[in-house]
């Protein structure tokens, strides 16, 4: 076994056996790991602190054949603000699920760990709805995956001008024109803008916008139809959401 230093945030934590803990984390090296603390239990270890599910920074373990197990820990954000509010531990726990359901180990999922640590910064800074927040995590979460909704053109016809409706069947924006033959929900602009700065934003700067009522309330109208035909897993943090 090697030791290795793994970048991450903790996704979920359970206990094992009498003293030990069970960590799934993703990180920035390896995707998504399992890595069991010995002893995490035990009054005064060094590695409590570690073994919380939100916690960011530096784990330095031992590479087993499935597993990992952690030595050392330096944890560099708790995001303590976001843990002491109940609807923000609601929302950024449905963040954590999303993750550990659609990573993988061993895969690059740097973009993945860095969206999860911008929403959840996004969360405890209480600039951003949390029906907004949701919206946008999810919505670039599906461009990570390859699986986002086409709002650039007419899923029809091709066409970038005059983008009037979004078909729920075609998972996209159609035309004026070709909304007359394909059933669609009405799309303003101003929603239109906002699903195409998600789409194409770097994570960096993806929580820079807030937007009105009204828009809020149609991008959210739009994306969870999408949800409805893109996703049939059931998030358990849902119900608390």
């Amino acid at each position: 076994m090697g030791l290795v230093t793994l970048t991450g945030i903790v996704l979920s934590v359970s206990d094992v056996g009498e003293f030990d803990r069970r960590l799934v984390i993703l990180t920035k090296e390896d995707g998504r790991i399992t890595a069991f603390a010995k002893g995490a239990r035990r009054p005064n270890n060094p590695l409590i602190a570690a073994c919380s599910p939100f916690c960011f920074g530096t784990f330095e373990a031992f590479e087993g054949r499935n597993s990992y197990h952690i030595s050392k820990a330096n944890i560099t954000n708790y995001f303590r603000d976001l843990v002491m509010d109940y609807d923000n531990v609601c929302l950024g726990s449905y963040f954590l699920e999303v993750a550990d359901f659609l990573s993988v180990e061993g895969v690059d999922e740097k973009n993945r760990l860095a969206l999860l640590y911008q929403s959840l910064k996004a969360i405890e800074s209480g600039k951003f709805s949390h029906r907004l927040l949701r919206d946008i995590y999810d919505l670039k979460t599906w461009v990570i995956d390859g699986e986002y909704p086409n709002v650039f053109n007419c899923v029809c016809c091709g066409k970038k001008e005059n983008l009037f409706s979004f078909s729920m069947k075609r998972h996209g924006m159609l035309c004026k024109t070709c909304s007359k033959q394909e059933p669609g929900v009405e799309v303003s602009a101003s929603t239109l803008y906002a699903m195409q700065f998600i789409v194409s934003s770097t994570i960096e700067k993806l929580y820079t916008f807030v937007l009105n009522e009204e828009t809020e309330t149609e991008l959210t109208r739009i994306l969870d139809g999408y949800r409805l035909n893109y996703r049939s897993h059931k998030y358990k943090s849902e119900d608390f959401l």
